[in-house]
This record gives structure tokens, C-alpha cells and sequence, in this order.
């Protein structure tokens, strides 16, 4: 299996942002501040950022990243590619211990996911793809310190949801399950099938939906393309839609806000 070089340095960046994550999770000081959003930020994201950003800015591929300075429509509008980063995607989830947080890097043409990698270094599981050679994969290390060989002799091509005659599994968010999500799973109650409900932080849902675990994601609460651009390259690589509530067509990135509209991910 030949990783892409673009490939390569996201992944060698997302597992050294695990290191740079997992000793600030494993301390007993996390800095927590609040943005103006509301949202957390804490040490690790800092870090982690910084880490990325080593390994990214010499590729000089420009870079859309939560914790980096947002650089104004006018210009972004001109790139025809850029990577969308978000360094510790489930913050809340990394601030309660919970495991449910990842690295997330994503390259993306023309507004659409071309690469991605999602890294959970509480368990040392990488997920990475190729959306051009349609392929994903999974590899559970021994080590953030991983080399290419072992990456490669562990990693597991993944195939999406089978589908069950009996049973829908949804996948929804640990921390934001809004009353529209709520409504859609009551639609799908409706019907002959029984209805499963998988809770999962993080981009850990598009992985889910990746690895088969579940059979749909619904987002119908608000999201950032860092949040959602490399787990939807994970997904549109082996045929899992990540479309649109706005549009009914794929979910595009760098748009003029980074705002996300809602989206329905499944096969």
C-alpha cells in the first residue's frame, strides 16, 4: 500500500499532536479557558495545534484551523486547496476523560475531501483515506511513535454499514443530541425496523458510521468544517455520503462560512 506524501505527513502529524495531547490529558493541569464562542479551549489543543502546524505550513498548502487565526472569505475563495484541521475535535469530551476526543487533519480540492486522518490517542486508533484511491482504513498501534511499516502491516480496510433488515444503528453526539436529531430517530421509529442508539463524541461518529457500527449519522446541530472534513473524507472514500440539509448535494468546505449546515451521513 503507497501512502500519498501529503498522506504521510498528516498522519506523522496527527500521531505526534497524540503525544503532545495525551501529556496534558494524563496531567493534572489542562488550562482550560473559555473562547468567545463558549466553547473550551485547554493546553492541549495549543499544543497540538502547533505540532500540526510544524508539518503542514512546509507543504505551503494553506491551512484552515480551529486554533489558528481565521483568515477572511476574500482570500480563501482563491484556494483551490487547503487543509482543515481541527487539533483536539471534542474538546468537552477531552475535559471530562472520557477517550472520545481525536486529531483531526483533512486536505481538501475544490471544497471537497480529497485525504483525511482521524487520530484518538486514548487508544492509539488511527483512521486514514484516500478518496481518489477509495480506500479507508483503521490501524490500532502499539505506539504514538508508529512507523510507516507497522502502520501499514496493521491497518484494516474498512467497508461501511452491510445494512440489517431488523435494525437501523444511528449514531449521535455525546454532548449536542439536538430535538431535531431526536425527531428524525422518532421518523425512523416509525417504520418496521428497530431503532439502535449509538452515542459517540467527536468525529468518532463518522468512524462509526466508517467501520459499520452504525448505519447513519444525522447532524442536525451546528458544526465547523474542521469538525467534520477529515471524518467525512474517512466516510465519501468508500461510498458513505456526507450530504447537505441546505442543498441535498455533497457537504462542501471552505465556504464562505465555515459554519456548517445541517448534514445526513450514510450509505
Amino acid at each position: 500500500m503507497i501512502l500519498k506524501d501529503n498522506l504521510k505527513i498528516a498522519i506523522e502529524a496527527s500521531l505526534e499532536a497524540g503525544i503532545e495531547i495525551m501529556k496534558v490529558y494524563e496531567s493534572d493541569n489542562f488550562n482550560i479557558e473559555i473562547k468567545g464562542d463558549e466553547s473550551p479551549l485547554t493546553q492541549a489543543d495549543k499544543n497540538a495545534n502547533d505540532v500540526i502546524n510544524k508539518y503542514l505550513i512546509p507543504t505551503n498548502i494553506p491551512i484552515i484551523s480551529e486554533e489558528n487565526k481565521q483568515i477572511d472569505f476574500e482570500d480563501r475563495k482563491e484556494w483551490n486547496t487547503c487543509w482543515i484541521v481541527d487539533p483536539v475535535d471534542g474538546t468537552k469530551e477531552f475535559i471530562k476523560r472520557n477517550g472520545e476526543f481525536t486529531v483531526n487533519i483533512a486536505l481538501a480540492k475544490n471544497g471537497k475531501p480529497v485525504l483525511g486522518v482521524i487520530y484518538v490517542p486514548v487508544d492509539k486508533t488511527l483512521y486514514f483515506a484516500d478518496v481518489d484511491e477509495q480506500t479507508t482504513y483503521k490501524a490500532v498501534l502499539d505506539s504514538h511513535h508508529a512507523n510507516f511499516n507497522e502502520i501499514t502491516e496493521k491497518a484494516l480496510l474498512l467497508n461501511g454499514p452491510q445494512g440489517n433488515d431488523n435494525k437501523i444503528k444511528v449514531v449521535g453526539s455525546r454532548s449536542h443530541m439536538s430535538e431535531e436529531t431526536l425527531t428524525y430517530v422518532d421518523g425512523l421509529s416509525s417504520g418496521r425496523k428497530e431503532v439502535e442508539i449509538v452515542s459517540k463524541g467527536s468525529s468518532l461518529k463518522f468512524c462509526l458510521v466508517a467501520e459499520g457500527k452504525a448505519d447513519v449519522y444525522p447532524r442536525f446541530a451546528p458544526t465547523m468544517e474542521w469538525d467534520t472534513a477529515a471524518g467525512q473524507a474517512i466516510c465519501n472514500a468508500i461510498g458513505i455520503d456526507v450530504i447537505s440539509h441546505d442543498t441535498d448535494e455533497t457537504l462542501l468546505n471552505n465556504k464562505l462560512k465555515l459554519l456548517n449546515p445541517w448534514f445526513l451521513v450514510s450509505k
